[in-house]
């Protein structure tokens, strides 16, 4: 289930021209450069560079690929579409600029032959240069949200310099709206369903450069309700486990995914199969977890060991067994880590574990229920598409789907969960009719500290982006593997209780607290 995407031709690297300009009217510029291309398609990256006076707050990248071409995925920017025209814009973090300042987004796509054409920036040139005939109005400013509807979303905007017929709204290359004043409202958009626009004034002579962008989304999304906060595991059994309200204090995170509910032995519930659920180290942590203002979700299954979902042989027989550690235990979370051969490609035992989790559902109707599973690095495998079709068939209330992104063999972990996820949001999106809104809402992600089994390496920083990625995309679960390796030991290997790279304790931890 964890295959790395060969790339197929060495890295090819098209930069775009950079036009020289007197130092008093430097541009901003975009420049493009291809970084791997294989036969189906390519990875393409952008730095934006604002070589002018004044800050750049808020930017759009437009470019054109030839037909049939398509951009299947981003990461660090907000893409739209009309036609073959595709825009790129700034996430809420990365749209301001200063003078001297860059800022880089990424993104897949195909043919791999294909290269961006006629790119603009914020409706000049990519390369720099003149933008404007004169005459034309200013720029307006950065339009914000005023409103949202179940259809609709309103929005606002500085007025521009310069004489002013009116301004036009744009979707991408797409005209929405066009008004004298400086404020408009789109309809007709579905509900919870993000849209990202820019706003150019005109006049008789032409129009303006584009405003900085600004993204909305309609309301109407899944009452699924509210992100779950971080919640690294925390295996008691295993890997020197700290303690956990120590943790808290020094990191602020609030939660803890407590491994693993195993079976002791036919259908029967212990933690790690071998310490009863009322084990003091368990309890203890628990307890000390819920006192310092925190919460847990308690995880079934895992890799190794003897599972509940072969052992127990009927569905209600599981709810039972998930049952008693829901009593025993308190939480707000069950995950259950369906991973293994004997679970997750057993059909029959993928069928037992949800039939019992719409049981356990009805009798915990306030308990979150997530599933855990494995991936490729463009989504889930045919093992996690049947179990995702097969919740939705039987119609499984499931909170939130979370895929594990590493023991890829990946030399770029971050491109590869971003690929990952936004293959996840495709399948739930077939199986479910979901809009890229509904679809991120049900969405997780469980991460690796430091090296992974297949030494892969996830630094501080990679985390910290992949954490942003899934904040800015509205992911409802965030998890690391785990607390227990959020430790330094620089060229320690693949050990428990250290990740194997140089950091500071908790490093992410911390990172994970701020999800």
């Amino acid at each position: 289930m964890k295959r790395l995407r060969v790339l197929l031709a060495a890295s090819i690297a098209f930069a775009g021209v950079l036009v020289a300009t007197p130092a008093h009217a430097a541009p901003a510029t975009a420049v493009f450069t291809k970084t791997s291309e294989w036969g189906s398609g390519f990875e393409g990256k952008y730095v934006i560079t604002n070589g002018t006076t004044s800050t750049i707050n808020g930017w759009s990248v437009a470019f054109d690929l030839p037909s049939g071409g398509n951009v299947s995925s981003q990461w660090d920017a907000v893409l739209s579409r009309s036609g073959q025209r595709f825009t790129l814009s700034n996430v809420g973090w990365n749209g301001s600029i200063p003078p001297g300042g860059t800022a880089s987004f990424g993104f897949i796509a195909s043919p791999g032959s294909a290269a961006p054409a006629n790119c603009t920036l914020n409706g000049a040139p990519c390369a720099g240069g003149p933008t404007n005939p004169p005459g034309t109005p200013g720029t307006p400013g950065t339009p914000t949200v005023t409103g949202t509807t179940g259809s609709s979303i309103s929005l606002s905007w500085g007025a521009s310099s310069g004489t002013v017929v009116g301004y036009r709204v744009y979707e991408g290359s797409t005209q929405r709206a066009q008004v004298t004043g400086t404020s408009a409202t789109i309809s007709g958009i579905a509900a919870c369903t993000s849209k990202t626009y820019v706003v150019r004034a005109y006049n008789n002579v032409g129009e303006s450069s584009s405003s900085g962008s600004v993204t909305g989304s309609t309301t109407g999304c899944p009452t699924g309700g509210p992100r779950m906060p971080g919640a690294p595991y925390l295996y008691m059994g295993w890997g020197d486990p700290p303690a956990p309200a120590s943790v808290m204090a020094a990191t602020g995170v609030k939660s803890f995914t407590m491994a693993f509910i195993l079976s002791s032995g036919g259908c029967n519930p212990a933690w790690d199969g071998n310490r009863p659920l009322n084990n003091a180290a368990d309890i203890n942590a628990i307890n000390a977890i819920k006192a310092a203002g925190g919460s847990i979700q308690v995880s079934f299954g895992g890799w190794s060991g003897n599972k509940l979902g072969p052992n127990c042989s009927t569905p209600q027989a599981y709810a039972q067994a998930v049952q008693t550690v829901i009593n025993a235990t308190g939480p707000a979370v069950v995950d259950f880590d369906i991973e293994n051969t004997d679970e997750f490609e057993n059909y029959t035992v993928q069928d037992r574990i949800l039939n019992g989790l719409k049981i356990v559902k009805q009798n915990n109707p306030n308990i979150k229920i997530a599933v855990t599973f494995g991936t490729s690095t463009s989504g889930p495998t045919s093992h996690g598409v049947r179990l995702i079709n097969q919740a939705r068939a039987l119609a499984v209330p499931i909170d939130n789907f979370t895929i594990m992104t590493f023991d890829f063999g990946s030399s770029n972990i971050q491109q590869d969960t971003i690929n990952a996820s936004e293959g996840l949001k495709n399948v739930l999106k077939s199986a479910y009719g979901y809009t890229d809104a509904q679809a991120y809402a049900k969405m997780g992600i469980s991460g690796m500290v430091g090296l992974s089994d297949q030494l892969e390496t996830t630094t501080p920083a990679a985390w910290t982006a992949i954490r942003d990625y899934a904040v800015q995309r509205g992911l409802t679960r965030f998890a690391t593997w785990s607390v227990n390796r959020d430790r330094p030991c620089p060229g320690g290997g693949v050990v428990s209780n250290c990740s194997g790279i140089s950091q500071s304790n908790w490093d992410f931890t911390r990172i994970t607290a701020g999800f």
